[in-house]
Order: C-alpha cells, then sequence, then structure tokens
C-alpha cells in the first residue's frame, strides 16, 4: 500500500467524513444519500448545485459556500454521483427562487442530473461545462470535457445568485462564462485510483501526454517531455486559436495543478504563459494558480483563459468563503 488508507473502497467516505469536520463553520455532510451541503442557507436565493466523480479535490465540495455552491454531490473516484443523490440534494437545498445544476460533460453526469431534474418538483434549470479543448478533435461520443473552467463558472455565476440574481439570469450567465473559457492539459505521468494497483495513464518514462483529461483520458498526442516553455507554447498556442480573444480584451489566466505538481513548478508554467500573452499584447486582468481541479496525484497541470467582460471580473472579485476558495471576507 503507497496511500494512505484503511480500506481503498472506504476511501471516499472518510475522506469526506474528514473533510466536512474540519470544515464544520461552512458545510454539513448527509450520509444517506451523500452530499455536502452550506451550513447555512439563504432563504429565496437561486441554489446551484455542481458535483461528479470524487479525485478531483477541491472540486466540487470545496466549493460550497458563499459565493458559489449550495450543494455539491460527490459519487466514488472518477464515478458519476447517483440519481437518487443528485435528487437529494436538490430537494435539500432548492427553493421557489429555483435551482441552477452545473454539470461537467461527462456522460454519467450528464445522464443523472438529468433524470435527477425529471423528479425534482420545483423550478430549475441546468447548464453544462465543456471547456477543455485538449482532445484531438473532442470526445467523439459528447464532444468537449468539463474541466478546471466549472470553477471559472461557479465561482461567477454564485457570486451572481449572491446578489440576487434569478433563475434564467444564473442560467445565461453561466452560458456566457463557459463560451468564454477555454482549458488544457498536460500529465507526466498517471494517478492511482484506492482500489488500483496499476495507474489509469502509463507512460513511457520521460514521456507526457498533451491534452490529457482529468480521469486521464488520451489526450490530443504524446511525446518526449520538453521544457516549461515549449509545453506552455504549445498548450497557450492551441487555447487562443480556438478562443481568438480580442486585443482589449481583459483575460483571467488559471493555471490548475492536476496533483502531483508542486507550487515552483505551477508557478514556472505561470510565468511562461504570462510571458506569451504579454508578447501577443494580451492583458492578464485576474489570475489564479492553485489546484483546484486535481486528479488524484497525477503530475501534471491544465491552463485555463476565461475572456471577462465588466460584469464578469465584477463578479470573479465579489467576496467568496468556501473551503476551498476564499477571499473578500
Amino acid at each position: 500500500m503507497t496511500k494512505f488508507l484503511n480500506r481503498p473502497e472506504d476511501a471516499v467516505t472518510e475522506s469526506l467524513r474528514g473533510f466536512a469536520r474540519a470544515h464544520a463553520d461552512l458545510v454539513h455532510l448527509e450520509d444517506q444519500p451523500r452530499f455536502v451541503r452550506r451550513k447555512t442557507l439563504t432563504p429565496g436565493k437561486v441554489a446551484l448545485i455542481s458535483g461528479g466523480g470524487s479525485g478531483h479535490d477541491p472540486m466540487h465540495a470545496g466549493f460550497v459556500g458563499r459565493g458559489m455552491l449550495d450543494a455539491a454531490v460527490p459519487g466514488e473516484v472518477f464515478s458519476s454521483p447517483s440519481t437518487e443523490q443528485i435528487l437529494a440534494a436538490a430537494e435539500a437545498v432548492g427553493s421557489d427562487a429555483g435551482l441552477l445544476c452545473i454539470i461537467k460533460n461527462y456522460a454519467g453526469d450528464l445522464m443523472n442530473f438529468e433524470m435527477a431534474m425529471e423528479l425534482y418538483d420545483g423550478p430549475n434549470a441546468s447548464m453544462v461545462v465543456q471547456d477543455d479543448v485538449g482532445a484531438a478533435g473532442g470526445s467523439a461520443t459528447v464532444g468537449r470535457r468539463g474541466v478546471a473552467g466549472t470553477v471559472v463558472v461557479e465561482k461567477i455565476v454564485g457570486a451572481f445568485a449572491e446578489q440576487g440574481g434569478d433563475l434564467e439570469g444564473c442560467r445565461l450567465l453561466a452560458e456566457s462564462v463557459a463560451a468564454a473559457t477555454r482549458s488544457m492539459g498536460v500529465a507526466l505521468g498517471g494517478c492511482r485510483v484506492p482500489t488500483s494497483e496499476k495507474p489509469n495513464l502509463e507512460l513511457p518514462l520521460g514521456e507526457m501526454e498533451i491534452g490529457v483529461g482529468i480521469h486521464g483520458e488520451p489526450g490530443r498526442r504524446r511525446g518526449p517531455i520538453t521544457s516549461a516553455d515549449a509545453i506552455v507554447e504549445e498548450l497557450m498556442e492551441t487555447l487562443l486559436a480556438d478562443m481568438q480573444p480580442k486585443a482589449a480584451t481583459p483575460l483571467l489566466l488559471f493555471i490548475n495543478g492536476l496533483g502531483g505538481t508542486p507550487p515552483m513548478e505551477q508557478y514556472i508554467l505561470y510565468d511562461a504563459a504570462a510571458r506569451i500573452l504579454d508578447a501577443k499584447g494580451l492583458t492578464v486582468a485576474r489570475s489564479i494558480v492553485a489546484p483546484l481541479c486535481s486528479s488524484l496525484e497525477m503530475p501534471g497541470a491544465s491552463i485555463t483563459l476565461t475572456a471577462l467582460d465588466d460584469q464578469m471580473l465584477a463578479l470573479w472579485d465579489d467576496p467568496v468563503h468556501t473551503p476551498g476558495l476564499r477571499w473578500g471576507v
């Protein structure tokens, strides 16, 4: 055993139990069926819920709190939460003001959130985040994956909901933020889920996967590891070609660690990306460097760019108080 575990099959349960106790001032864990909600709900506010497979900490449970989510629904590692879990979370936090589901573009998440909302008796809307441009041509089945850009959507729309935005306004804003966001990742190796003895991505020594997904899905290409500058240049050229930002548009530059990349290396990647944007006359208006959408202990990182308008910029700056993200309070 090379992980801090008791029984591998209990990893998610025990981790969530520890998480809820450590952040008992902010969140409450419901166990049957399992979801995490705000300790104190705000009456009359549009409720935001999200969820997905565990192992991407702090996403999503770490973003439950003021200015972001009202509830998060964690499945097993890299597996979608059940319809029963999602419905229970919706019923716990939803209100007459409405409920917005923020869904990452994975087949299991899409199916189970859709089924839960068919059963939910209350005003609701859903939107799908598909920010990952990494896979060659996108997925053959459902299109682009939802990855770290989901955090940006949750933060901006969470602030809008906190300020009293209505359900349709929250949905439209979520769609706008998602449309303005692109992400792409790279891995120098895989990770190992608690119940497996093999990594989910096996790379020969000295090779990398460009465009890797957050579950270790194949990217655009595999090849020898090069310098940080060269890796970032490839990621940034792909992101900017897809995004086509105007020169005057303020950008959010988000370097996301995938779990096994130390802060020193994350800031090296940030420096390289910022220099590229400077050279192209593009403006970095806001920055964040942190492992907010990880993949267990995967040695890798992703770059997310969001083209911000004035409203998005102000909502990004709005106070947030969650276990995984906090400023202005």
